[in-house]
C-alpha cells in the first residue's frame, strides 16, 4: 500500500483535477452525517479506489467525499477501519498517509465511546485531550521511512492544544456541553468488562474506544495537527455497567451527531 506509484493516489490525483483538500476528516460509527455540511464536489465509494481497503461495520458508509466546509477544502471519511475486522495497522492508517500525500495538514478524528468518568453520562460530548495506547501493536513498527516521519515521535502533544482550546470556546459560545478527557484505545471487537472498565479508570482514561489511536499517532508522524472528540454511548463506571450493543451506539451517536457536526464545521471555519 506504499508503493511507489501509490494506486490510490494516482487515481485521486486524476480525479481531483487540482483540488487541494487541508483539512482531513474521519467520522466515526454513527457519526456520518457531518457530510451534509459539506459541499461535495468529488465522492468516492471505497470500493471504486483502487488499493483502498474496504468498510465492514454498520454505521460506516465507506465513502470519500472532497468538497468545501464554508471556504475551507476538506476530505471526509465517511467511515474508517479497525483492528479488529482484520485491517494492519498499516492498512487502518493508511487513508492518513493518503490525506498527508494530497496535501492535508490538519486532522479530525471522532469516534463513539464508552465513558468510565463518573462525572459522565450517556450522551455527552468528550474532547479528547490525550490517549493511552493499548492496541497489541503500532502503525511504526518495522523499518521507517523517513520521507514519511522521524523514526522516534514525540506523542507529549498527540490532540493539539490550539484546537482543544478554540473548541472549548466554542462549544460555551454554542451552548454545546462537554467534557475534556483521555481517551483508551483498544483493539476489539468486545465491548468492556465491568473488570476491564475499572483496570482502564485506575489508569486514567476517562473513555474507552476501538479506533483513532493508530490514525493519530500515524498524523503525529506526519507532522499534522490533530482534533479528537468523542461522543459517550455507554456506561462502564463502577456500580453501573449496563448491557450495549452496537445499536445502541449508533443510535445515540447519530442523537447528538447535530451537535457535534456543529463544533467540528465552527472549529474549521472560524478563525484562529
Amino acid at each position: 500500500m506504499y508503493e511507489e506509484p501509490n494506486p490510490t493516489l494516482e487515481f485521486l490525483e486524476t480525479k481531483l483535477q487540482g483540488f487541494k483538500p487541508q483539512w482531513g476528516i474521519i467520522l466515526g460509527s454513527g457519526l456520518g452525517d457531518l457530510v451534509h455540511h459539506i459541499t461535495t464536489v468529488y465522492s468516492f465509494s471505497y470500493n471504486e479506489l483502487p488499493d483502498f481497503p474496504k468498510s465492514t461495520v454498520t454505521g460506516h458508509a465507506g465513502t470519500l467525499r472532497f468538497g468545501y466546509i464554508g471556504n475551507e477544502p476538506v476530505m471526509a471519511m465517511q467511515g474508517r477501519f479497525h483492528y479488529y475486522e482484520g485491517y494492519t495497522m498499516q492498512e487502518i492508517t493508511f487513508p492518513v498517509r493518503l490525506m498527508k500525500s494530497l496535501g492535508i495538514t490538519q486532522l479530525i478524528v471522532s469516534n463513539a465511546s464508552g465513558g468510565m468518568n463518573p462525572d459522565f453520562k450517556v450522551g455527552d460530548i468528550m474532547i479528547i485531550k490525550d490517549h493511552i495506547n493499548l492496541f497489541p501493536d503500532n502503525p511504526l513498527i518495522g523499518p521507517n521511512n523517513s520521507q514519511l516521519g522521524p523514526r522516534f515521535v514525540d506523542m507529549s502533544e498527540a490532540y493539539d492544544a490550539a484546537f482543544i482550546k478554540k473548541a472549548c470556546n466554542i462549544a460555551l459560545q454554542s451552548s454545546i456541553a462537554y467534557k475534556e478527557g483521555v481517551y483508551a484505545g483498544l483493539s476489539g471487537p468486545c465491548f468492556e468488562t465491568p473488570a476491564e472498565y475499572r483496570y482502564l479508570w485506575r489508569i486514567g482514561a476517562d473513555a474507552v474506544g476501538m479506533s483513532t489511536v493508530p490514525e493519530v499517532i500515524v498524523a503525529k508522524h506526519s507532522g499534522m495537527r490533530v482534533f479528537g472528540i468523542s461522543i459517550i454511548t455507554d456506561l462502564g463506571i463502577e456500580g453501573h455497567t449496563e448491557k450495549v450493543s452496537h445499536e445502541d451506539v449508533l443510535k445515540v451517536a447519530q442523537a447528538k451527531e447535530p451537535e457535534l457536526s456543529t463544533l467540528i464545521v465552527k472549529l474549521i471555519t472560524q478563525p484562529d
